[in-house]
């Protein structure tokens, strides 16, 4: 039988790179991941060796990509990438080409739910002025407040959003959601009311936290603007750990600047990394992380399981997990 060429394009152990090897003995797998690199810094010296191995590419697996794949790949019928959001890739070339994209959607469920309920305690419990306390070895005591009873707002009810709900449930709260796909006023497994995408406002007037858990498409791109944030509460939070486009953050540093709102949790950002001019370092009620929320200990051992179990339905002709259209982006 014909062998399946095989590109990975980050770097990743030996062990991992024996466990795609060991799938089929028709793979036959190459580590790009030093020429991609290479690529990405302006160094073009190796280019005709990428070119020769993109050229016969049937599968390609990385967080980043050759330039003009498509274009340098004319074999390429299958691109798994490790991330969830596939936003970057889908220029119009890709959008069009018959090549088959898969991401790593739901492994990231854990990490980032984890981070959305560590942020609402930090807010809830007045994390940064405990911080700035210590520094300053001032003791201030003050009164602290509970989840319970709180009510969280998520946008976009899918693999994290669901892990978002079932942690707050957990804590007592009342969670309230949207879905784009949802019709009608609704319940789900955790949530006490799923409205359709068009009742964002309604969820935005009821939560103390507004968190953000969908994917960035033309149709989400600064669907955070003034008339939404001016929806929310004056005494609520912000979490985005979707993509930082979703919010527009100009409005953002208004809102925090004249308190429309309590204050934001930002994991992703318009520019990254995060401009030293960025006015979001300032704020004493802004606390964020450099885009690390689905980051976890194992994950490339999750994401190579995912690409593996998905490489034998590729072989087998199987219907493949994860599956991305590409005209809705997700």
């Amino acid at each position: 039988m014909e062998p399946i060429n095989v590109l990975v394009t980050t770097p990743i152990g030996d062990e991992l790179l024996q466990q795609i090897t060991n799938v089929s003995p028709r793979i036959r797998l190459s580590n790009v991941s030093e020429l991609t690199r290479a690529e990405q810094r302006g160094d073009f010296a190796r280019k005709n060796e990428l070119d020769a191995l993109l050229a016969e590419a049937e599968v390609i697996y990385g967080l980043r990509l050759p330039k003009s794949v498509i274009d340098r790949a004319p074999k390429l019928k299958w691109i798994q990438v490790m991330s969830a959001g596939v936003d970057r890739f889908l220029d119009d070339e890709f959008r069009k080409s018959s090549v088959i994209i898969t991401n790593v959607s739901g492994i990231h469920a854990t990490p980032i739910g984890e981070i959305v309920l560590g942020l609402m305690l930090m807010f809830t419990k007045q994390a940064p002025l405990c911080f700035q306390l210590k520094q300053e070895k001032r003791w201030r005591r003050f009164m602290p407040k509970v989840l319970r009873s709180k009510t969280v707002g998520i946008v976009g009810l899918g693999n994290i959003g669901r892990e978002v709900a079932r942690l707050a449930k957990a804590f007592g709260m009342r969670v309230v959601a949207t879905r784009r796909s949802v019709k009608r006023v609704a319940r789900a497994k955790y949530v006490d009311i799923l409205l359709p995408r068009e009742q964002l406002l309604r969820l935005l007037s009821e939560s103390d936290f507004v968190v953000l858990s969908l994917p960035f498409t033309s149709e989400t791109n600064k669907l955070i603007g003034e008339k939404e944030i001016r929806t929310m509460k004056p005494t609520a939070y912000l979490i985005n750990i979707a993509r930082g486009n979703i919010v527009d953050e100009e409005v953002l540093i208004r809102a925090l600047d004249e308190h429309w709102i309590a204050g934001a949790g930002l994991d992703v950002f318009a520019t990254e990394p995060l401009p030293p001019d960025s006015r979001l370092w300032e704020f004493p009620n802004v606390i964020f992380s450099p885009h690390i929320a689905g980051g976890m200990e194992d994950y490339n051992i999750r994401t190579i399981e995912l690409f593996c179990e998905n490489l034998r339905r590729y072989l087998s002709g199987k219907n493949l997990f994860n599956v991305i259209d590409k005209k809705k982006g997700y």
